[in-house]
């Protein structure tokens, strides 16, 4: 209950970060929040939680609201910023793991009490770390072409830009969501865990990811509307 919970409270808090950001910074604010989040999220993904009577990895939420994030930048600044905006978090990203693997390999003083710690979450194989950005990349542009291309043909469809919302969020963040789901597990965990446990982390992230994606659809009308206009 207790894993529940605060993963309730941290999606609380993406999102009010999501609308804050926007509200008062505008797209740069959203672009801040992004790196922030990507960020956050690579040092999480690497704990295995239970919640909701499954396995999964801790960095599910604040993944599933940079995917939010690009769509909200979709919405409101169009395809080429929001493509800006995950190349810069895909860039802060790697910056962030490289030297976080550089921090493993200063010599500790005797009376140092942390590095044991920072080696053990930051000692990042290759592997993972090729895992993370590569699937990352795909999955983020991805989406970002998906919802494009549903908004031109519901917009074809309809004859109005702004209706649809919530059909071009959802189904972008969704599928766009299912290919980072498959890829990144196989990649990063494939040979780490028994399959079973890795089947789990693959379900239960595509289920947390489409309900992420189903609440956090109000938070992309809201950036809409509460957006600076001047922009």
């Amino acid at each position: 209950m207790t894993n529940v919970l605060l993963l309730l409270v941290t999606l609380l808090l993406a999102f009010a970060l999501v609308v804050l950001s926007c509200r008062f910074a505008g797209k740069t604010g959203l672009f801040a929040a992004n790196v922030l989040l990507t960020v956050l999220a690579n040092i999480e993904v690497v704990v295995i939680i239970r919640a909701f009577g499954i396995e999964q990895t801790l960095g599910n939420v604040l993944f599933a609201a940079t995917f939010i994030i690009s769509d909200v930048i979709s919405e409101i600044y169009g395809k080429k910023e929001a493509q800006r905006s995950v190349l810069m978090s895909l860039c802060a990203s790697a910056f962030f793991l490289l030297l976080t693997l550089v921090w493993t390999h200063y010599i500790p003083a005797e009376s140092d009490w942390a590095m044991p710690a920072v080696r053990t979450i930051f000692s990042i194989t290759p592997r993972l770390m090729l895992a993370s950005l590569s699937v990352y990349a795909v999955s983020q542009l991805l989406d970002v072409w998906l919802y494009q291309r549903c908004w031109d043909f519901t917009a074809a469809r309809s004859g109005r830009r702004e209706s649809h919302l919530w059909l071009r969020n959802n189904f972008s963040t969704i599928i766009s969501q299912a290919i980072n789901t498959v890829l990144y597990t196989l990649l990063a965990f494939g040979g780490m865990y028994e399959w079973s446990t890795i089947w789990q982390i693959m379900l239960s992230s595509f289920i947390i990811y489409t309900v992420l994606s189903l609440l956090g659809t109000p938070v992309v009308y809201i950036c809409r509307k509460c957006a600076p206009k001047n922009e």
